[in-house]
């Protein structure tokens, strides 16, 4: 089979790391990939939301399945597209789309199919908006209710701080149209975890849990950033808990895709709060997730083309997922300023360093030259350093005893990835 990736980030990488494992593969391509990438698949050139470039080079190319990483292609219908090319995709629809599109979409999702997520309100009036500042009380979760790259989500802790990201996201409009209608949400305690799941029209089968660390500073400070890093499985996870989820999210989630003429197949990302309530759902998010990818798909033993083969076919319920019971952790590293302004083109050093048996996903990174031989960072996240052990703590150490032979000026990281923290 001859097999297109679509995007060129560390969960892009992950996805076709795996992918490149299946001997039912011949020729793996990604659009547009990054350095790392370029290691086990042919990177084309095109942008990954460039979908008619991109539907172009797939039917020219005879390409048997397009898998599409980020939610921006998802978003505008690429999969809708590919179709009307003649050419098999794994990713939700356009329709499917919104409910990452649009966090308000979702919500109403969410309380009409009564799953438990956090009291809600919408605004598109300004005024309105200020006038409600403080309803939930404080802190204040203020959402942009379009894509916003993972950051459009505000905590505010104070009226000032409220008053000051809804002037940024409706006034100055940082967030461009996304910020044109928003989400005020109440803000919800407890410790943070993130399922997967592969989804077709009539299974849905989570993956292994995750926990991701969204926020740039050590203790789960500072502003929200696309993810800094990730373990797997999430030590908050235990059977009564699954089951739950089992049972008050996953059910009504798929029956609720049913009802609503929702023909979902791909991957859904469900973001979640553990609190002394039970979970409650923070986001769904249509495909996998970035990093937790990094982690979750480091332990998975199935071949991971049979998976997405059987989601387009709606035989998912035929496939025994295998999943190994050692751990994973994995840390990202990040450009100095990241996630405001940073700089480009800064040399990676030591990635001939690291140990064989960890696995470094490259996310934002380039060649500095037309030889080959310099790596340079191209992003905000640049790698994601992941290491697989029989315990969390072995996992951890090896993780981060290879993070301190990589440099590149300005690189900043966590320090707790894989310690449980409470909000």
């Amino acid at each position: 089979m001859k097999v297109l990736i679509v995007g060129g980030g560390g969960r892009e990488h992950a996805i076709a790391w795996k992918l490149a494992q299946s001997p039912k593969i011949d020729k793996l391509y990604c659009a547009p990939g990054n350095a790392g990438i370029s290691e086990i698949a042919a990177c084309v050139p095109i942008k990954a939301e460039d979908v008619d470039e991109i539907c172009r080079f797939a039917s020219e190319s005879q390409i048997d399945l397009a898998v599409i990483g980020p939610e921006v292609p998802l978003a505008m219908g690429i999969v809708d597209e590919l179709e009307k090319a003649g050419v098999k995709a794994f990713g939700p629809n356009k329709k499917c789309a919104q409910l990452e599109a649009s966090k308000a979409f979702t919500k109403s999702f969410l309380a009409r199919h009564n799953i438990p997520t956090a009291g809600y309100k919408e605004f598109t009036d300004k005024q309105e908006l200020l006038d409600a500042v403080g309803i939930y009380g404080y802190p204040m979760v203020i959402k942009a209710d379009g894509l916003a790259a993972g950051k459009g989500v505000v905590i505010a802790e104070t009226k000032e701080d409220a008053v000051k990201a809804i002037e940024e996201m409706m006034e100055d409009r940082i967030f461009g149209s996304a910020g044109d209608k928003i989400v005020v949400e109440e803000y919800l305690t407890g410790i943070e975890a993130s399922m997967l799941c592969f989804v077709d029209e009539h299974t849905i089968i989570p993956m292994e849990s995750a926990q991701d660390y969204k926020r740039i500073f050590d203790g789960d400070k500072g502003p929200n950033t696309g993810g800094m890093g990730t373990y797997s499985p999430s030590l908050v996870f235990n059977g009564d808990l699954e089951e739950r989820i089992q049972k008050e999210i996953l059910k009504p989630t798929l029956e609720g895709f049913q009802k609503d003429g929702l023909d979902f197949k791909g991957v859904l990302f469900i973001g979640l709060m553990i609190g002394e309530e039970g979970p409650k759902v923070i986001e769904f998010n249509n495909r996998f997730g970035d990093p937790e990818t990094q982690s979750v798909l480091l332990r998975l033993e199935t071949d991971l083309l049979d998976i997405f083969s059987a989601v387009i076919d709606n035989k998912l319920d035929d496939v025994n997922i295998k999943w190994s019971e050692r751990k994973a952790v994995c840390v990202v590293l990040a450009s100095g300023g990241y996630p405001g302004d940073y700089e480009k083109g800064k040399s990676i050093h030591g990635l001939n360093r690291v140990d064989k048996d960890i696995m470094v996903f490259h996310a934002g990174t380039k060649f500095g030259d037309m030889t080959g031989q310099e790596i340079v960072t191209d992003g905000g996240r640049v790698l994601g350093v992941a290491a697989l052990a029989d315990t969390h703590d072995e996992a951890r150490t090896k993780a981060f005893d290879n993070v301190k032979r990589i440099s590149f000026d300005g690189m900043q990281y966590r320090n707790d990835i894989g310690i449980i923290i409470k909000k």
